[in-house]
């Protein structure tokens, strides 16, 4: 088996971020309720970037474009919500050491005009027969912070962090694999879909586990003002019983708050207050670290009994999506990023 087939067997190859500074809703984003009720959701493709190996991570910027990470170039990208015209936003992070998974810059977040990058899998040992060190050991996993001189700092090294700090359960890359990250209490939480568990990172670099699971790969975050919410996509063969969003209140234990879909890998604040959640799809059962069966992902609700509901058009028909891997929304539009590259728009919620 593959070093990077055995890095998803942990990660259970979902490819996470929430929009910070949101902008004033545009017309066409906020049409009157009558009208969404009458046309429904409407998908459709907005924009395409990256090789097609693996992308994750997005949030809406202090300008209201879409951003973006690129695992495999370093990069984050600026998508133009209303033309879909991909640009270069800042460039020189660290890529990922595995090709064709996950790993590199995997989520970005603004604190004002200020961007803040999540870097994972660039550097690490795999431990075990047949392990050792992958990537450029000067590489490290961890946030950055964008410069005004367009190069980047390392605020806080959580991989580490993470060697200095092991998890409970079974773990064999040292340095762990993070994937979203959502402004909290000054810093940042971060979810580690391999240690299985959410750390609080302030801007001071500190780092502190604030949750732990056992192997249920934590994923997508989103924070209001009293609550953190996580995803969680459950271990293999990922059945949906052990797709869950959970609720952190600062200070406590994780609560359950809905389960019922595959592979469940984001969570936002949607339109009217609802809670949504992205469903990645039905595990396509070929192997450790396989993803999901193409075009069977949900984008579904919260709903107060604790089930999770799929988003239907008009007709009643639930919307398809492409093996998603994070959204943000801007009032009544949702865009969505699939593990390919493709971004899609959602109107009329």
């Amino acid at each position: 088996m593959s070093v990077a087939r055995r890095i998803c067997l942990f990660i259970a190859a979902v490819g996470l971020m929430a929009a910070l500074v949101a902008p004033t809703a545009s017309a066409h984003d906020s049409r009157s309720s009558s009208s969404q009720d009458r046309r429904g959701p409407v998908v459709t493709q907005l924009a395409s970037f990256g090789d097609g190996t693996f992308v994750t991570g997005s949030t809406i910027g202090p300008d209201g474009a879409l951003y973006v990470t690129d695992g495999s170039a370093g990069k984050v990208l600026r998508i133009d919500r209303r033309s879909g015209r991909v640009t270069t936003y800042a460039k020189g992070l660290p890529k990922k050491a595995f090709p064709t998974d996950i790993g590199g810059p995997v989520d970005v977040v603004f604190v004002g005009r200020t961007a803040y990058v999540l870097v994972t899998l660039v550097s690490g040992e795999i431990l075990g027969q047949g392990g050792g060190p992958f990537g450029d050991p000067n590489d490290k996993n961890g946030i950055y912070r964008l410069k005004r001189d367009g190069s980047f700092t390392l605020v806080a090294d959580i991989g580490g962090w993470s060697v200095d700090h092991p998890p409970t359960p079974a773990f064999f890359v040292n340095t762990g694999v993070q994937y979203a990250m959502e402004r909290y209490h000054g810093g940042f939480l971060v979810t580690d879909g391999h240690h299985n568990r959410v750390l609080w990172v302030k801007r001071n670099g500190s780092i502190k586990e604030v949750a732990t699971f056992g192997n249920v790969v934590p994923t997508g975050l989103e924070v209001t003002k009293h609550r953190a919410f996580i995803t969680q996509a459950g271990p293999i063969p990922h059945r949906p019983e052990d797709g869950k969003v959970l609720a952190l209140h600062r200070g406590s234990n994780p609560t359950q708050v809905a389960s019922g879909a595959s592979m469940l890998i984001d969570v936002e604040r949607g339109p009217h207050g609802k809670l949504y959640a992205l469903s990645q799809g039905q595990w396509d059962g070929v192997g450790e670290g396989s993803p999901a069966k193409p075009n069977t992902g949900r984008l579904v609700i919260v709903k107060r009994d604790g089930s999770l509901k799929p988003v239907v058009d008009r007709h009643g028909r639930e919307l398809v999506l492409d093996r998603p891997t994070s959204m943000e929304f801007v009032g009544h539009t949702a865009y969505v990023v699939s593990v390919v590259g493709n971004v899609y728009k959602i109107a009329n919620l």
